[in-house]
């Protein structure tokens, strides 16, 4: 079981930095987390960028020191959503291309992305995160790591708010648009 929560962590953090990576090579700055100025959306990004680095730690204290307390069958359904938010967070990713970035990035002029799987989430990305985030939870349950994955659940729901707000001055009306017709998590409305 330890291996394949560190498998989970392992697809989805290689997923993380390796486009990272790629894009840096292209001279392309990724990290855009609490760059801006100092306002509401800064210290919003900056207790998310604590949030989502605690939860890694505690993920993996977890994994390695706690024995599984939950049923085998909750256990099982974490695998598979662990699986699943590799899976739509390496979609999210491809569907971005380069204009893939983890804050808001103010200075940089990006595409509007709505193909992919983009389609059926305003948010796959942070949905991917989330996936993981409540596999581990579920494989390794115990009460600090629950704290920890509400904890980053929530930070990065408010960076969605925070995105929200924003993306309607850079896109406009196709912002606006697209916001009605996919729901922010997961689907597609009538």
């Amino acid at each position: 079981m330890k291996l394949i929560g560190i498998c989970i962590l392992i697809i989805f953090y290689t997923v993380y930095f390796g486009k990272m990576f790629l894009q840096r090579r292209k001279g392309i700055q990724t990290n855009q987390i609490a760059k801006g100025k100092r306002n509401k959306t800064f210290y919003i990004e900056l207790i998310m960028k604590f949030a989502t680095y605690i939860i890694v730690v505690a993920e993996i204290f977890s994994i390695f020191l706690v024995k599984q307390s939950l049923p085998k069958e909750l256990i099982i359904c974490g695998i598979v959503l662990g699986l699943i938010g590799d899976i739509i967070f390496a979609l999210a990713i491809i569907s971005m291309k380069d204009s893939w970035r983890a804050g808001l990035a103010e200075n940089d002029k990006t595409e509007m992305i709505t193909g992919g799987i983009y389609k059926i989430s305003r948010n796959p990305a942070f949905l991917g995160f989330d996936c993981v985030y409540i596999s581990i939870l579920l494989m390794f349950f115990n009460i600090p790591l629950l704290i920890f994955t509400c904890f980053a659940i929530i930070m990065l729901h408010l960076q969605i708010l925070q995105e929200e707000k924003y993306l309607p001055n850079v896109f406009g009306d196709e912002y606006i648009h697209y916001k009605k017709k996919v729901c922010r998590y997961l689907g597609r409305k009538r």
